[in-house]
């Protein structure tokens, strides 16, 4: 796993731990929220590494 991938997927657990803790994420969907929390986590990482290197 490269670094990116391992940066989003703890930013995404942190996220939806957060969601957790204050009710606004249940387990009935949590397989979505989760595919939308790690799609947007990884397109900022990538957008903002692009950035980066130009």
């Amino acid at each position: 796993m490269n670094r990116k991938d391992e940066l989003a997927l703890k930013v995404t657990k942190e996220i939806a731990v957060k969601l957790i803790e204050v009710g606004r994420l249940s387990v009935n969907s949590f397989e979505t929220v989760w595919k939308q929390i790690h799609k947007t986590v990884y397109s900022s990482i990538n957008d903002a590494d692009k950035d980066i290197n130009n």
